[in-house]
């Protein structure tokens, strides 16, 4: 077009279609970068769809491990180091994608994200490896070969699955020259193609832990499907039952399904055939006579054109039929003023759902089977059980309880009763407090007031639980040897203020110096 004499017009024109050329060729790039970046975004959806199954199917494996160690743990251990391989393999490429697009405001601007700088120069150093590079190709290997290895014997096919999805050995190109295999998937790249790259290999790691997942899951699946490994298992709804009562429950396999119908059973030496979505349905009445009683026989299915026997055993009691509570203070065979006193109550054969117990005087709290009670003036409570059987017969079952105060509270000096010995300049920083030792409650009593005597001085009254300054005066004039009284103490029960405590039992102090 350049060539010959041309006429300016033919110039102007040339030129102009030179420039038409050049803007569909933007064009076209900066639609193959937007391609790139709408590929990543679907990438990463997908990764984070196929984290999610893997992460489920990793809690499965673990809780499996756990109820049949000696079955599940050999996987259970192979896919905890592939998942810490996975997991520090993704967490690698991820900080370098973060890296990559560090500079660039608007991640999704992919059109801007056209350069090829960061990976030329993160990667390569002339025609060899950076160091980054250098780990990049290591990590690749690592990673290739540690899956590998963590498979152990066997599991061929999803060992070379893995070896050719990890490949990163160099190849010829289109002339037949060999390139490296970073040169020719990193070298000159758009950033937004890198970026996708390494969210795919992303992908590949993803992929690549289900599939193993789900071969090591399958193959001790497959080992388990024939009849010969499961076992019959009887499901009652309770296993207690009273004289005459229908036996409710059913007989399944270990593996429940729907599909899967027996071709007989027989039922305590009979055979029997009520069968319904692959359950034995059990319906017959309990025994009139007490005690434990057997569920036995054996469930036969067909497979290969063979009957294959399946056993199955288990046992119910039969029990009286309840007609008295049984009800029980925590804490002692009475109860006590002042305080809430903690009441369990139950009925054989009953759930604590179905309890409810009130009493005859006082304050009862609670539900179910537990509860508080806080007795009024009566010197006697009875606590009232109500309750209805399964059978739909009410029972009802009064239980007496003795009511008593509680006992005197003791003074204290530094957390000690009757005479505390101790120096003088102590005395006058000590806390005077009350308590009940021998009391079978853990009660905290809060002190108001005392009254101190000091041989030969006149009594001194405190408010609150420390010496005053009056009391401190009398104190000074004490001498060695001599007990200082600390007496009508006033405290009360914390939380319960309302309650009159007896008389609280005086403390001493011996001067020891």
């Amino acid at each position: 077009m350049a060539g010959g004499k041309m006429s300016p017009r033919q110039k102007m024109i040339n030129l102009m279609y030179l420039v038409f050329i050049a803007m569909l060729a933007m064009n076209m790039s900066k639609e193959v970068l937007s391609a790139f970046g709408y590929m990543n975004e679907e990438l990463t959806t997908s990764n984070m769809s196929t984290t999610e199954k893997n992460t489920l199917a990793y809690a499965g494996l673990a809780t499996k491990a756990q109820d049949q160690e000696a079955k599940y743990k050999p996987l259970n251990d192979k896919a905890l180091v592939i998942e810490k391989l996975s997991s520090e393999f993704t967490s690698y490429l991820e900080d370098l994608k973060t890296a990559m697009t560090a500079e660039v405001a608007d991640k999704t601007a992919y059109e801007s994200m056209d350069k090829t700088a960061f990976l030329d120069a993160y990667f390569f150093k002339g025609d060899r490896y950076s160091k980054e590079g250098e780990a990049f190709m290591n990590n690749i290997s690592n990673y290739r070969t540690g899956v590998v290895n963590a498979l152990g014997a066997g599991h061929q096919k999803l060992k070379l699955t893995v070896s050719r999805r990890f490949n990163t050995e160099d190849k010829p190109n289109k002339d037949g020259i060999i390139v490296k295999w970073l040169d020719a998937h990193y070298k000159g790249f758009p950033l937004v193609a890198s970026v996708t790259n390494l969210t795919q290999i992303q992908s590949k790691i993803k992929n690549t832990e289900n599939e193993i997942l789900t071969s090591l899951l399958g193959g001790q699946l497959e080992s388990e499907v024939s009849m010969t490994n499961y076992k019959g298992i009887v499901n009652l709804k309770k296993n207690a039952y009273y004289p005459g009562e229908k036996v409710v429950g059913s007989v399944v396999l270990g593996r429940y399904d729907k599909t899967l119908e027996p071709s007989k059973v027989i039922l305590n030496g009979k055979e029997y055939d009520n069968f319904k979505d692959g359950e034995v349905v059990l319906d017959f009445s309990a025994s009139r006579a007490v005690g434990d009683k057997n569920i036995e026989g054996t469930i036969f299915f067909m497979e290969d054109n063979k009957e294959i026997p399946v056993p199955f055993s288990n046992t119910y009691s039969v029990i009286p039929q309840p007609n008295r509570a049984i009800v029980s203070a925590d804490r002692m065979n009475v109860v006590y003023r002042g305080i809430e006193n903690p009441i369990s109550v139950s009925l054989p054969g009953v759930s604590d759902t179905n309890l409810k117990a009130t009493s005859s005087s006082g304050v009862m709290k609670g539900r179910g089977s537990k509860y508080t009670l806080m007795p009024g003036k009566a010197d006697n409570v009875n606590v009232i059980v109500r309750a209805t059987l399964d059978n739909g017969t009410p029972v009802k079952s009064e239980v007496p309880f003795r009511v008593k105060d509680i006992p005197a509270a003791m003074g204290t000096a530094r957390g000690q009763f009757g005479i505390v010995r101790m120096p003088k300049n102590s005395v006058a920083r000590v806390k005077v407090g009350a308590g009940l030792p021998d009391f079978v409650f853990d009660l905290k009593l809060n002190v108001s007031s005392f009254k101190v005597k000091v041989p030969n001085q006149l009594t001194v009254v405190v408010k609150g639980t420390k010496f005053n300054a009056q009391a401190k005066k009398v104190l000074a004039k004490a001498r060695r040897g001599d007990v200082i009284t600390i007496f009508d103490i006033e405290a009360t029960i914390a939380g319960n203020s309302s309650y009159k405590l007896k008389k609280v039992l005086p403390v001493n102090i011996e001067i020891t110096n």
